[in-house]
């Protein structure tokens, strides 16, 4: 874990390392005060010698001046070293997520990544900065003390010896139980997180449905979690501070009372007493520092194993050493392939698929809930790899295909539709960056999306909120079946993409696409008979199988499912969407 948080260090090792150098020639300087305060006493004030009291006096200005500098110096280098280092490490996490296969991120939720780029590392920033200076300082100062101390009298040392010991026990035995509260506390912030990311994004549901008093019982019960296991935790390090404080006056009375004895006998001067006590302030105010050191650690070590954990995780999904750029045509292979989620655990989400579908088709894919239909697809794009066989887009295995030039060729408009803040522009030229306003125009037009555009006061230069909330469901579609088309791609996956919206534009989009892009392949999941009744063939899906592959009217004749479907939306009036036909789109 260490090695890998420590290589995000990266361009700020200079930081890294100047912030212990000035810490230490700051601690050089302050440890000198003192043994300059004792001999301005000693050979200046009982002296009755002012020209020392000025000497001394000069160089300790000198030493409290220098001090400061290399202070700054030290805190500066030290901000800049942690700042840093956060920045880098949510850089990297990111960069890295974007690498992940969809099994990968399936390893994680997403209030679980959330944290861990957020409360994770700003807990991490906060331990290195404390490393850096204070795990520095406080060694240096409790040892350069110690040794002044032994250097003006033995004997009067061996008290802090005593101290040292019994406080080391004492705060091992703190550390180590905070430790085990704080692995549970970073855990309970993802439950928090996600709470808050379910209630937000859902929050239209919860006011349909008036569970606002139910969701502010579930995130007070996840508040309340993580508010018992912060306080136990809290609870034990509150022994911290009063068991440091015990020490030091134990030690300060112990000092009072053997360095006057001390001075009456002649061993100790008043000087030499006085740098005592500064010195034993210094160590044990090291002491106390370094326990807060400890403190951080222990609450930021859970949090560098969760962000070591995103660091270290390794796409699923690799392209292959000399990977195909080019995709021939739209042609679609399955040659006997099964698939599962969680792999070796005998669950098959996909069985024996065998498949073959030429370049320019149109196939309609339908079936019941969790049958296997959308991941039937995702193997194509190669969202995730088929556990058994192989799947060829082109005449070409995915697998040899670089992923980028693969998923520029197979555009894939998915069953969660996601519009990102910004224009409508913005959000279409995600399928292509370099897109002309023309082009963006044509593709709205192929997928019926430009009737609502044309309606809004700023066409396409209206704003888009985040996540769409500002469209209907309908125009949301739309807009992403044309961002979708802006990539002309080779094959065009619609994973029940015109579910919201009406018979008659859904038949005027597959009309669009019949004419425009005829030399697409066009994969077209839906629920409704209605959608894919006029594709070439039709894929009927039963737990994971094909249990037919053929004509809307061939599969009206021989097959069970597909017949049962049917007359559950025909004779059944299962599909009134044609009753909005004249329907007109909601605004923004």
């Amino acid at each position: 874990m260490i090695k890998t948080l420590l290589k995000q260090v990266g361009e700020y090792k200079t930081s890294s390392l100047l912030t212990p150098v000035f810490t230490g020639l700051e601690v050089l300087m302050e440890v000198l005060i003192p043994f300059i305060t004792a001999a301005i006493i000693d050979q200046g004030i009982e002296a009755g010698n002012i020209q020392k009291v000025y000497l001394y006096g000069g160089i300790m200005l000198a030493a409290a001046f220098f001090s400061l500098a290399f202070g700054a110096l030290a805190g500066r280098y030290a901000a800049k070293a942690s700042s840093g280092l956060a920045c880098n490490l949510r850089e990297s996490m990111y960069e890295n997520i974007q690498t992940f296969s969809f099994s990968n991120i399936d390893k994680f939720s997403t209030a679980g990544l959330v944290t861990r780029m957020t409360t994770d590392v700003t807990n991490l920033q906060n331990a290195y900065q404390m490393i850096l200076r204070i795990a520095v300082r406080s060694p240096l100062m409790l040892i350069c003390s110690m040794v002044m101390c032994f250097f003006i009298s033995a004997r009067l040392s061996c008290i802090f010896l005593a101290a040292i010991f019994i406080l080391g026990i004492l705060l091992i035995l703190i550390m180590t139980s905070a430790t085990k509260i704080f692995n549970m506390v970073f855990r309970k912030y993802d439950d928090l997180n996600a709470s808050i990311q379910e209630n937000v994004s859902a929050i239209r549901v919860v006011k349909a449905f008036v569970r606002e008093d139910y969701e502010n019982k579930k995130f007070e019960a996840a508040a309340e979690n993580l508010y018992k296991l912060f306080v136990k935790a809290e609870s034990i390090l509150a022994f911290n501070n009063p068991i440091m404080m015990f020490v030091i006056y134990g030690c300060v009375l112990a000092l009072s009372w053997f360095g006057a004895r001390f001075i009456v006998i002649g061993d100790l001067s008043t000087g030499e007493l006085t740098s005592m006590f500064s010195y034993v302030m210094s160590i044990l105010m090291s002491l106390m520092m370094l326990s807060m050191v400890f403190v951080m650690i222990t609450m930021s070590a859970a949090s560098g194993r969760r962000i070591a954990e995103v660091l270290a995780e390794q796409p699923d999904l690799k392209n292959p050493e000399h990977p195909e750029m080019l995709v021939a045509d739209g042609s679609i292979d399955f040659n006997h392939v099964s698939f599962s989620y969680k792999h070796g655990s005998g669950e098959k989400t996909l069985q024996d698929i065998d498949l073959h579908i030429g370049s320019g088709e149109t196939i309609g894919i339908i079936g019941g809930t969790g049958c296997g239909k959308s991941s039937l697809v995702n193997l194509v794009s190669r969202f995730y790899d088929a556990d058994e066989g192989s799947v060829y887009v082109g005449g070409q295995d995915v697998r040899s295909y670089d992923m980028e030039a693969l998923r520029n060729q197979v555009a894939v408009v998915l069953q969660k539709n996601v519009l990102f803040s910004g224009t409508i522009l913005d959000n279409l030229r995600w399928g292509n960056e370099k897109a002309t306003k023309e082009e963006c125009m044509e593709a709205c037009r192929q997928a019926c999306a430009d009737e609502f555009i044309e309606r809004f006061p700023e066409k396409y230069d209206t704003w888009i909120e985040r996540g769409g909330n500002n469209v209907s469901g309908g125009q949301k579609q739309r807009l992403c079946i044309a961002r979708a088309l802006l990539k002309k791609p080779k094959v065009l996956i619609l994973d029940d993409s015109t579910s919201a919206v009406d018979t008659a534009t859904d038949g005027k989009i597959r009309e669009a696409f019949a004419h425009r892009i005829p030399n697409t392949t066009k994969l077209i999941i839906s629920q409704r008979i209605s959608s894919v009744q006029d594709a070439d063939k039709i894929l009927v899906m039963d737990n994971g199988r094909v249990n037919g592959f053929d004509t809307h009217k061939n599969l009206l004749k021989n097959n069970q499912i597909y017949r049962e479907i049917y007359e559950a939306q025909t004779q059944g009036g299962g599909d009134f969407d044609e009753t909005a036909e004249n329907r007109k789109d909601g605004v923004i």
